[in-house]
């Protein structure tokens, strides 16, 4: 028997987490003046890296913007409207993806002891579980900074390779969105909820 609004088994978790982490989160762009420290930061890492990615590769990268002077390098390469949001928020994360993520898997991967030497002259094969992986983590770092009581701002208009030389130069690494954070003041927008697809529009069942 398909199930009703009515009859659907009761979540996991209580309204009020549900609501915090997806009914009432909105993408923020207004912000308090409160701080975002270093263990805010570390509170949601120790959140978001338990998402899972393949073979636990963890291949996201994080740059924790906050000073001017860090800002400033920082605005120079985003899309024009997205400056001001970069100049107004509190935080701005960095987020790239690190295509030597083989290196760790070692670590990460212990279960299968030659795949570090498998990927190693597999560039292609590695920079797209790189970045299938990162975007993976990157939406489990927004519901964790959500979890310890901030707010996001995702974008990605930005000139990624002006980003990567300015901030990632030597490392590898490659940027791929901006996560502005902070508490939001108020609803964080000015912008009423936009509609979302039901999930008869976007999924089949066989």
């Amino acid at each position: 028997m398909t199930e009703t609004l009515d009859t659907a088994p009761s979540l996991a978790v209580g309204d009020d987490v549900a609501d915090l982490l997806f009914r009432n989160a909105r993408t923020t762009m207004r912000w308090t003046d409160a701080e975002v420290t270093d263990a805010q930061i570390q509170q949601a890492w120790d959140l978001a890296k338990f998402g899972p990615t393949a073979m636990n590769t963890q291949p996201l990268r994080l740059l924790v913007v906050r000073s001017a002077e860090a800002k400033a390098r920082l605005v120079a390469h985003m899309a024009d409207g997205n400056k001001p949001k970069v100049e107004a928020a509190p935080v701005s994360l960095v987020l790239a993806h690190d295509p030597a993520f083989h290196e760790h898997l070692p670590t990460l991967f212990p279960v299968y002891p030659d795949i570090k030497e498998q990927l190693a002259p597999a560039a292609d094969v590695r920079e797209q579980m790189a970045r299938t992986n990162a975007l993976l983590q990157a939406g489990y770092l927004i519901l964790a900074l959500r979890a310890v009581g901030l707010a996001a701002g995702p974008m990605n208009g930005m000139d990624f390779d002006g980003v990567d030389a300015e901030f990632f130069s030597g490392s590898g690494f490659r940027s791929f969105l901006v996560v502005n954070a902070g508490v939001a003041d108020g609803e964080g927008t000015p912008f009423p909820r936009l509609p979302r697809l039901a999930l008869d529009q976007v999924a089949e069942i066989l």
